[in-house]
């Protein structure tokens, strides 16, 4: 073979091969979220599968071209159908609990990706006579990495942001198919065959119903039925409802957002006042509040025009600004009446730089002159009884001392808590009432 198309086959081996790991990240966020927790193991597998490749790939011994042909068209298989929306949906909605479909996703599909094309660059340096062993595997290793490098830059910051993730889904099965085509020489059946496999990921990727599906996140806007309300519709990210609304005047939304715009109205009497949202949802905290001045803070560019386009049916009310919600502020000159935090990806996920103690502490540099409120939509279990609930509300107070802490839907084994935090306040040492010893009418004068 020539040196070249040896080149070429490994250089779309590394740009598939670490793009089909980065949309399998990707895929897995609705269902089992973006902790660390999800993503080591995962990218662990795909390396483990990826080194079993390499090894099987040194002990083949003939028939090289044969070998690459038939395992890039076998992972192009695995690829425009494993990974794509339907097939992923599927696999965790009948395979419960959820990280017993986890596995099977990871070892049905994802480590058997990495192990066929683990076994490319070996395979293919026995092909390389003219040149020197260790001169052969480097520039093999060179092309692969660099199309690794490639495949997840374009892929994630291109493809993904610009035409979803079940296009670079068909990109990864159309570039193996391709490379298996590279080495198939005139055999018409296999080209047939790879014709079928192209036409099978491009029918299955087609078939994702979603309104839009960005590196972040997969958005559906669906019809719901709530009695008494008019054309009810929820917004979903990532399967878990974030919002809702319907076309009555003022129109009608979440529990949990309504309770957010009470206080803030209200219980605070906010007028012309500025408050910063990170986390956008659906744009409905602002809808029914025209005398307050939203900015809203998401990391998705793209969730403004979705949610414009098909959930509000308008203009969102206030001003959009994208970025993580952490550096922007710990970045911003600008000063707010009030913050509330609603990041949630999911039900189940909550980015874990935006948990910690130092995210809440930094959340009262961006309040005006060190006053204001923080208010914080959590989902958590109803009795918060759990390690999380316990936590993360022990979290907030250790910044803020005593926060108001309200339970919605109380009868759910998931809950929205609202928390509301005072800025001024300080944590404080606390002390226990006895009847030994019992300060409390001392305290009352204090």
């Amino acid at each position: 073979m020539p040196s070249r198309l040896i080149y070429a086959i490994v250089f779309i081996e590394g740009f598939c091969s670490l793009g089909a790991e980065v949309i399998a990240l990707r895929r897995l966020v609705p269902h089992v979220g973006s902790a660390i927790v999800v993503t080591a193991p995962t990218i662990g597998f795909f390396l483990l599968a990826l080194a079993l490749g390499y090894a099987a790939g040194g002990r083949i011994a003939d028939d090289y071209r044969r070998v690459v042909r038939n395992n890039f068209l076998l992972a192009a298989a695995l690829a425009g159908i494993g990974l794509s929306g339907p097939a992923i949906d599927l696999a965790f909605a009948h395979l419960q609990p959820a990280p017993i479909a986890y596995l099977a996703f990871v070892g049905g599909v994802m480590c058997p990706i990495a192990w066929l094309l683990g076994q490319t660059v070996p395979v293919l340096t026995n092909l390389l006579a003219s040149e020197r062993v260790g001169e052969a595997s480097g520039n093999a290793l060179y092309w692969s990495t660099l199309g690794s490098f490639l495949g997840s830059l374009a892929l994630s910051l291109g493809m993904m942001q610009w035409l979803g993730v079940s296009a670079a889904v068909f990109t990864c099965a159309l570039g193996l198919a391709s490379g298996a085509l590279l080495l198939a020489g005139r055999d018409g059946k296999f080209w047939l065959l790879a014709g079928l496999t192209v036409a099978a990921s491009l029918a299955v990727n087609l078939q994702h119903a979603v309104n839009a599906d960005t590196a972040y996140a997969e958005y559906r806007v669906s019809t719901v039925d709530l009695p008494g309300q008019q054309n009810p519709r929820a917004f979903k990210v990532n399967q878990s409802v974030a919002s809702l609304l319907d076309d009555s005047e003022p129109p009608r939304t979440t529990r949990y957002a309504e309770h957010l715009r009470r206080v803030l109205r209200d219980e605070l009497g906010f007028r012309e006042r500025e408050i910063l949202v990170l986390g956008a949802g659906g744009f409905t905290l602002s809808l029914a509040d025209p005398d307050n001045r939203y900015t809203y803070v998401d990391i998705d560019p793209a969730i403004r025009d979705i949610a414009e386009r098909d959930f509000l049916k308008r203009p969102a009310g206030g001003e959009f600004i994208v970025d993580d919600a952490r550096r922007f502020v710990a970045a911003s000159e600008r000063r707010f009446d009030a913050v509330v935090v609603d990041v949630y990806s999911s039900h189940t996920s909550i980015p874990s730089h935006l948990v910690t103690q130092e995210f809440w502490a930094g959340l009262r540099r961006v309040l005006r002159d060190g006053n204001g409120i923080v208010l914080a939509n959590l989902i958590l279990d109803g009795k918060l009884e759990t390690p999380l609930a316990r936590n993360l509300l022990a979290t907030i107070e250790s910044v803020y001392g005593r926060c108001a802490v309200e339970v919605l839907h109380k009868g759910k084994p998931l809950a929205n808590v609202e928390v509301l935090c005072f800025a001024s306040s300080q944590p404080a040492a606390t002390g226990i009432y006895r009847d030994e010893l019992n300060r409390a009418d001392s305290d009352r004068l204090r």
